[in-house]
């Protein structure tokens, strides 16, 4: 039996991989695929393998999925939620009477607007009674809670 046989044996009869073909005939794996290439049955075999790695692969990820445990991420979106809430709902307490005119505007952004200046300013559309703040002072570097309590109106 020749090579070209036998590599032909081992590849449509044994369905083995050219590189293993070529250790076991000892040529290179160059050789191998010139001669499977030159093969009449070549594109179906090539086709036939393909759709059977496919099913192999579809089965082994269903595996996979079933039993891989994914490690679970601390989520606290929950609690980072409530404290936002908290903190909202201690700058718009009623039981303070007090309320910062950056913590108005932040609460009524749709009714504000940014000047060519850099300040907040109400939409002049707007009827606003006298104790909305019409501007606001932005015009500081970083505001801070600092700067939030110091332009404080009561209503």
């Amino acid at each position: 039996m020749s090579n070209k046989e036998k590599i032909l044996d081992l590849y449509y009869n044994q369905h083995l991989k050219q590189n293993k073909i070529a250790e076991i005939v000892g040529t290179t794996t160059q050789y191998v695929s010139k001669v499977v290439r030159a093969d009449k049955r070549n594109k179906q075999e090539k086709e036939k393998r393909k759709n059977e790695n496919s099913e192999n692969r579809k089965v082994y990820l269903q595996e996979y999925f079933k039993t891989y445990d994914r490690p679970k991420k601390d989520d606290n979106s929950y609690e980072q939620m409530i404290a936002q809430q908290r903190q909202d709902s201690m700058e718009l307490s009623y039981n303070s009477n007090n309320i910062s005119d950056y913590t108005f505007a932040k609460w009524n952004s749709s009714a504000y607007h940014t000047n060519t200046k850099g300040n907040l300013v109400i939409d002049r559309k707007l009827k606003v009674g006298f104790d909305v703040p019409k501007s606001i002072n932005m015009n500081i570097k970083v505001p801070t809670q600092k700067y939030k309590n110091r332009c404080v109106y009561s209503y």
